[in-house]
């Protein structure tokens, strides 16, 4: 089966500062040195020149002392908010340091669909224009858990949500989600361009779940931290953002 970023027995790595006592906080900078060394001795190369492709890295809280400056990504995109209340603690350095790098960057809401979707963006508008604005920025609704609710109740949710940011920004909000998420959830999204991942896939060999024709983004693995590559070049990631 396609990797599924979910699942009901695994948090996602996307939420992992929101779930009180994961890490302990040796194990936290057990990582980031580990996370460090990979970027200094050169694991963390990207194929920003393969095939094509445009490489870039995603980031919550969990890695807050990324070193972007050291980064070979050409786009980031950052964590901002979770569901009503959560406010990625990380997000404005992050948000700054990509600044600084010049590169393609984004921010991301980790929907809940048991909760009011225009609440939720709302929140998550509010964390995002609290920082300096600049074109070409990008938007992001991340969906990965269905609260329980039915397919029908997350679908709906999904678009209320993007429906809400774009009315409210003028920008097409990406959606992400895993690969198998998206083949139930995903049916009349395909107007927002699709950020899929899917571990299972060689680079930027995915192909598009429910009834999108194409992908943006293909994030194809996590390790040491979660690894994208799109389709699009930076100009074009850019011209999706903020005008």
């Amino acid at each position: 089966m396609p990797h599924q970023r979910l699942s009901s027995t695994s948090p996602s790595p996307k939420r992992r500062l929101s779930l009180p006592g994961r890490r302990l906080r040796s194990a936290i900078a057990g990582v980031t040195l580990a996370l460090s060394a990979a970027v200094s001795t050169g694991l963390l190369t990207g194929p920003a020149h393969a095939d094509g492709f445009t490489y870039g890295e995603d980031v919550s809280g969990y890695e807050s002392d990324w070193d972007w400056s050291a980064s070979p990504a050409k786009f980031g995109i950052i964590k901002a908010t979770e569901g009503l209340t959560f406010d990625d603690s990380s997000f404005a350095r992050h948000w700054d340091e990509i600044a600084k790098k010049g590169i393609v960057r984004g921010a991301y809401h980790y929907g809940h669909p048991g909760n009011d979707p225009v609440a939720e963006a709302d929140h998550f508008l509010s964390v995002v224009n609290a920082q300096p604005a600049k074109p070409g920025d990008l938007l992001v609704l991340d969906l990965e858990t269905a609260d329980d609710q039915s397919v029908a109740q997350v679908n709906a949710w999904a678009k209320t949500w993007l429906e809400y940011v774009k009315a409210k920004t003028g920008v097409t909000p990406l959606f992400y989600s895993g690969w198998n998420f998206a083949e139930t959830y995903g049916y009349g999204l395909a107007d927002y361009p699709l950020w899929v991942a899917n571990y299972s896939e060689a680079m930027g060999a995915v192909t598009p779940p429910a009834d999108w024709k194409s992908w943006t983004i293909h994030q194809y693995t996590d390790a040491p931290v979660d690894q994208n590559v799109s389709s699009l070049t930076p100009d074009q990631l850019r011209a999706l953002g903020r005008r």
